[in-house]
């Protein structure tokens, strides 16, 4: 992984950039010390899961509508 000054960095940026597309990240430096890693945004995403954890759940079509008379009723006193 190279390391660049910030000067540097501002100067030659759509270079980095594309190289960090290709995959070769690269380190961001001001007076020396590391301040960033840029890396290309696609070799960040993660595959997308399902959230919670009962993942074969299937949820019914009624779903919204389940208790809704009961619902109603705590809510309004009366049923809709």
């Amino acid at each position: 992984m190279i390391q660049v000054n910030m000067h540097d960095a501002k100067t030659h940026l759509s270079e980095l950039v594309e190289q960090a597309v290709a995959g070769e990240p690269f380190v961001i430096a001001k007076a020396g010390k590391p301040q960033v890693v840029v890396y290309a945004y696609q070799a960040l995403q993660h595959p997308q899961r399902r959230m919670g954890f009962m993942p074969d759940l299937q949820i019914p079509e009624d779903f919204d509508t389940v208790m809704s008379d009961e619902i109603a009723e705590m809510f309004n006193g009366v049923l809709l």
